[in-house]
């Protein structure tokens, strides 16, 4: 009896319950874009954002710094942004590198969905401790070879953190993205509306699914 108290949960039952805690299978399935508004505080600047992402389509991030627009967008065969807040004068093309470990972005739906059908090998590490909370911790390795963790609370059966290692500027580095403050919107998704990423804290005001895109917004 102690003993099936203390069972730990098996892959499947872990994915299972996350997808569930997000609004289940079916809800996932059928989600093709979000929008979400908010806005991003970093190096003591509240900076408003508008992210729209369009499943395995597009996605395109547009940000109001000190009075000049600027943007990143990218769709399933190229990428590009335009900074001029970094003294950029004109749009600029991602590199091949850059674009191709930006493309998992376009999975709206979230790697751990369906991730057999996706070509994703995915393990079941054991537990760990997420801002002091137990969390499972699970390795992926990418369908292109990239290994990366996903922390899922215990609990909640959200997914609270992630951490990888990325190429940065010559350099590998331990890149790691944290998820609270999680909410049900409208329609009956659940999101995390506070992001914590190395650049900075992101929070959103609203967020929106399944809207009309038009796929010209993915394009420079």
């Amino acid at each position: 009896m102690a003993f099936g108290a203390i069972q730990a949960q098996t892959l499947d039952e872990v994915i299972n319950n996350h997808i569930t805690a997000q609004g289940g299978k079916d809800k996932l399935a059928a989600l093709k874009s979000v929008k979400f508004t908010g806005s991003m505080s970093t190096q003591g600047m509240d900076i408003p954002m508008t992210i729209v992402r369009a499943h395995q389509m597009g996605m395109r991030m547009d940000m109001e710094i000190m009075g000049s627009s600027n943007y990143q967008l990218m769709n399933t065969t190229e990428g590009w942004s335009f900074m001029p807040v970094m003294g950029m004068t004109e749009p600029k093309k991602m590199e091949d590198e850059q674009f191709k470990g930006s493309l998992s972005q376009l999975d709206i739906q979230g790697a751990l969905f369906n991730y057999q059908e996706k070509g994703h090998k995915l393990e079941l590490i054991g537990k760990d401790k997420v801002d002091g909370a137990e969390a499972y911790k699970l390795k992926m390795v990418s369908k292109d070879g990239k290994e990366s963790n996903y922390f899922i609370d215990a609990k909640t059966y959200h997914l609270v953190k992630t951490s990888s290692k990325a190429n940065v500027q010559g350099q590998e580095m331990d890149v790691e993205t944290s998820f609270a403050d999680f909410k049900q919107n409208a329609d009956g998704y659940w999101f995390p509306y506070t992001i914590n990423t190395m650049q900075g804290a992101i929070t959103f005001e609203k967020i929106e699914t399944n809207v009309p895109v038009d796929e010209k917004l993915f394009k420079n």
